[in-house]
Order: C-alpha cells, then structure tokens, then sequence
C-alpha cells in the first residue's frame, strides 16, 4: 500500500509512524486490497480533529479518529472499465485523522500502552474506509471481531 503520514504534531516519535505504516499495510494485506492501494493518515492534536468534526460532520466536539472514504458507494452509476484499464487505475480509499490527544487519554483510561490504542485507532477508522461500519448491533456484530482479529494476528492485544 501506498501510505502518506503527515504528524501536524511535529511530535511524534519515529518508532510510532513506522507502527501506522505497518499496521496500516498489514490491515491492507489481511482484506487483500490491491497492492498499489493509495490512502493518507494525518496525526493532529485535538483542536485541529475539533475543527474539523465541526466543519464537515457538525460535531461540536474532538474525537478520536475521524475516517474520510474517496470510494464511497453511490446512487451514481458505476464506471465500467475494460480489465486492463481498471489494472492501470490506483484505488484511493480515503482519509484518516487520528487525535493523538484522544490516543493518550483512551490508552491511559483503558489501561494498555499508546501504541495499541494509536494501532487500534489505525485499524478502525481503516475498516470504515473499506466500509466496514458499527452503527447498527449487524455492523458491529462483523466489524468488531474483524478489528480484534487484525490487532491480534499483527501482534497488537490488549
């Protein structure tokens, strides 16, 4: 997968971008997505994640991770492309913002270390890009134990 991070923190330790890439790259290997497979992660601070839920979901308020999916489905009519075409096309799956605020405050109340909660962070909001959801008792009842599943198997347990 092609993974670009951007820290608007300036604070994060190498060791914990490295973790977002290869966590990241495993999620994407474990649902088999397409190797040149485009998304970006931008680590921020809770003011900015505050501003942002208030400007494009009307959330007054800073949340952990929000998720921003490119290939949404649609009431639009799908683009069909011959096979070699759609080969040439880079799937982008969207956006990840992660408040490392939120990853330090949930890790200390949950009691495990920053790297798994910021690593669980990654594998949730990356499973709402690939339209995974938990809004309804059904959704969560297969998102879920897919997230444990990935966090486990890449190492990552509470």
């Amino acid at each position: 997968m092609d993974i670009q991070i951007y820290d608007h923190t300036k604070e994060e330790p190498k060791t914990n971008l490295e973790l977002v890439q290869k966590v990241l790259e495993f999620a994407g290997d474990y649902l088999k997505l397409a190797a040149n497979t485009e998304m970006s992660v931008t680590l921020m601070h809770n003011d900015e994640i505050h501003e942002i839920n208030k400007t494009y979901r009307q959330v007054d308020r800073a949340t952990d991770v929000i998720s921003f999916a490119i290939e949404d489905d649609s009431d639009e009519d799908p683009i069909i492309l011959d096979d070699e075409l759609a080969e040439e096309i880079t799937p982008n799956i969207g956006d990840l913002m992660i408040s490392v605020d939120k990853v330090k405050e949930q890790a200390e109340y949950l009691g495990h270390s920053y790297q798994r909660e910021l690593g669980f962070l990654c594998v949730h909001g990356f499973l709402h890009l690939n339209g995974y959801d938990h809004m309804k008792p059904e959704d969560q009842k297969v998102m879920f134990p897919l997230q444990k599943e990935i966090l486990n198997a890449y190492g990552l347990k509470r």
